[in-house]
């Protein structure tokens, strides 16, 4: 999955066009669309993440998912990272940034049991 294909997937969850998006963002019209073939500017690329929560290494397809890990597990994993809980500390709700490093957390912890489970012999 490329850039384009990431976003247009969080914009479907959403429930809003890329049109729409650029449009809530001051983006000009038909840029992300662009962004399939051309590299966008750092700013850009950080406005669309923080839109949707997520790091600009998600939209660029860093975060990538173990060799050995089934389709069925990485839909175990999105399933918990959309749950939409709202985080928050001692009263207060986490910033995106927070929330970001929490589900990093998350995604780290999850792999590890799910490796050590594999080790055990078992399945999910």
């Amino acid at each position: 999955m490329n850039l384009l294909d990431r976003i247009k997937e969080l914009a479907h969850k959403r429930g809003i066009s890329i049109t729409q998006l650029e449009e809530e963002l001051n983006i000009p019209k038909n840029t992300i669309y662009q962004w399939k073939n051309r590299t966008p500017s750092i700013k850009r690329l950080q406005l669309v993440a923080d839109y949707f929560n997520v790091t600009t290494d998600y939209l660029l397809g860093r975060n990538q998912v173990p060799d050995w890990a089934t389709k069925d597990e990485v839909v175990e994993l999105d399933k918990l990272l959309d749950s939409n809980i709202n985080m928050s500390y001692g009263g207060e709700t986490l910033t995106p940034e927070q929330v970001q490093r929490v589900k990093d957390i998350l995604i780290g912890t999850f792999w590890d049991i799910v490796k050590e489970d594999k080790e055990k012999g078992k399945k999910m």
